[in-house]
């Protein structure tokens, strides 16, 4: 795979960084490139915002997870702290998520609480092992359809978990981890279903979309989840509560302190700690490349898995369980106006004043409207658009996907990963396997041949390396997602920086999806800065990748050549619809 134009040195130095350049968290940077109260401004009301989404969050998912609702702010507090003072991206939050909800409840269900606490402990110092090692480098190359695979196999996960509490279930024993025995159960406990839960829970959903909607600035989790106790205790329902479950949450930190650890105990946790550090770094990473697409920001991969290996660490010792980078609410955190890593440690010193003024009043919160909450978290992460893309993208990347989706559901995580990532291997050496073949009597080096059908020379034309407004990039070789990262990284540096900008897919005989995925955020950006984006020499198969994954000719001019689109440019034609004989279909 090789990339020609100005910019292609690029890639030969990102393979040798400093260590400063691998490991110096962003909070220093920014500090060094200059801060002020304008910018403290942005970040306190960004981080209160962000305390606000998570207050809620935090204490549903641990209790989802089958912890007090307490473990999971002590996670946001100090696992979100430490995220942001250390971490390698300037926007991502750092607390619990939806994603850990599986593993931690197997991993409870088998170890208790205190096996949680070891293998959060084990997973980090696993993480700041896999970010010195450079592991981060490697870890985003995983396969588009198996990101979005299990992301939606653990949003139907989540929503199968909360089914008991929204509906105010009563089961004769102990709810089941597995998916298949949790319904069967639930099935079972259908004539317990508490009317008062329901009506809380769907009068929670339908205020939290309708805020979201008409009212997208407004808290509207929070205020869901305000309305649901006051509702409650107002009308003396008959519902469970925070205070009526758990008694409550502690207004104060515990003392750090060491998990119990016996050999015997770390061995047995050991494979959930794999678990744990696995999902964190992808999901931390798949946050940071959100975030950096929001921004146009480039965040550091090593220095993201050192911070969040360090707040594993640090939310273990407080009690806490396992630390990732968040979506959802790094992306609340960048559309708050943030500046800074600083909003990211300021939404965690806000939870921890919340924790420590309103820490009573958490008891009055229905279990129903926290299980709402998790409701639509799911159906936000289930990534319906993608998974639907995927479906009609090809039948190799269907298979990828549906079968990392099922494990995830049926299995467990690390093995719809697992297998999910080892299908998309086989799959890509299946194709390049099938674009390889040998010619009889061909030379080894192919000869110079002329530049167009007559054999006859063109003149080379000295505008294209004069006229700094136009760059040319050609891509050589089967463009994937083991290229579509690096690539993808200097295409999306120079997008904004040119007037035009060519792409030649010549030599391009296959692109996956990622790579299209990849190519379709560059023409995204292309498009918000004005900047006219040309591909050429697309085959039928890579043009239809392309258009699949918004590549369109909205945002596209496509062209045959690279000197046809170079002559548009020249005469400043209008070329957003194809020319004469150059259909996109």
């Amino acid at each position: 795979m090789s990339i020609t134009g100005e910019h292609a040195g690029k890639l030969q130095q990102l393979r040798r960084p400093t260590f400063t350049e691998l490991y110096l968290p962003k909070l220093v940077t920014v500090w060094r490139e200059g801060y002020g109260l304008a910018d403290l401004r942005a970040d306190v009301f960004a981080g209160l915002t962000v305390a606000i989404v998570a207050l809620p969050l935090s204490m549903a998912i641990a209790i989802a997870s089958g912890v007090t609702p307490d473990r999971g702010l002590y996670t946001a507090v100090v696992g979100g702290f430490i995220a942001s003072l250390l971490g390698g991206s300037r926007f991502q939050i750092g607390g619990p998520a939806g994603a850990f909800i599986v593993l931690v409840a197997a991993t409870a269900d088998r170890h208790g609480v205190d096996g949680v606490i070891l293998a959060t402990l084990m997973a980090g110092l696993f993480l700041v092992a896999a970010g010195f090692l450079r592991i981060g480098t490697y870890i985003k190359f995983i396969p588009y359809p198996v990101t979005v695979g299990f992301t939606a196999g653990i949003a139907v996960i989540i929503f199968a978990s909360q089914l008991r509490d929204l509906g105010g279930i009563t089961l004769a024993g102990k709810e089941p981890s597995e998916f298949v025995p949790k319904l069967v159960a639930l099935t079972a406990g259908l004539p317990t279903i508490n009317p008062s839960a329901v009506a809380v829970a769907i009068v929670s959903i339908a205020i939290i979309a309708g805020l979201r909607r008409w009212r997208p600035s407004w808290p509207g989790i929070l205020i869901a989840v305000v309305l649901a106790a006051v509702a409650c205790t107002v009308l003396s329902l008959p519902v469970e509560t925070i205070g009526s479950r758990f008694g409550g949450i502690p207004r104060e930190l515990p003392s750090p302190a060491l998990p119990a650890f016996s050999l015997a105990k770390a061995t047995a946790v050991l494979p959930d700690a794999i678990a744990f550090a696995l999902l964190a770094a992808i999901e931390s990473l798949l946050s940071a490349v959100v975030a950096d697409g929001m921004t146009g920001r480039r965040h550091r991969s090593n220095c993201e898995l050192v911070a969040q290996g360090v707040a594993n660490i640090g939310s273990a010792l407080f009690g806490g369980i396992c630390v990732t980078g968040l979506i959802a609410r790094t992306a609340t955190n960048i559309r708050a106006g943030a500046r800074s890593p600083l909003a990211g440690i300021l939404h965690s010193v806000f939870l921890l004043l919340f924790m420590l003024i309103a820490a009573p009043l958490a008891s009055y919160i229905p279990l129903a409207a926290l299980a709402s909450v998790l409701v639509v978290v799911a159906w936000t992460m289930a990534e319906k658009h993608e998974f639907a893309t995927l479906l009609r993208s090809s039948w190799g990347d269907a298979v990828v996907l549906l079968a990392t989706f099922l494990l995830t559901i049926f299995r467990d995580l690390t093995e719809g990963i697992l297998v999910g990532f080892a299908l998309g291997a086989v799959l890509f050496i299946h194709r390049m396997a099938e674009m390889t073949g040998i010619e009889e009597r061909s030379p080894l080096v192919a000869a110079d041949r002329p530049d167009d059908g007559n054999g006859e020379r063109v003149p080379y034309d000295p505008a294209l390396a004069v006229d700094r407004d136009v760059l040319v990039y050609r891509i050589t070789g089967a463009f994937f997602f083991g290229a579509a990262s690096a690539i993808g990284g200097v295409l999306d540096g120079i997008a904004d920086k040119r007037k035009a900008l060519v792409i030649d897919f010549a030599a391009v005989p296959f692109l996956d999806s990622t790579a299209a995925n990849v190519l379709g955020r560059v023409a995204a950006k292309a498009h918000r800065q004005g900047v006219k984006l040309f591909i050429t020499g697309a085959s039928s198969a890579v043009r239809r990748a392309l258009l699949t994954h918004g590549v369109s000719p909205r945002r596209a001019r496509y062209r045959t050549t690279i000197e046809r689109a170079v002559a548009d440019i020249k005469v400043g034609r209008d070329a957003a619809a194809p020319a004469a004989g150059e259909a996109v279909s």
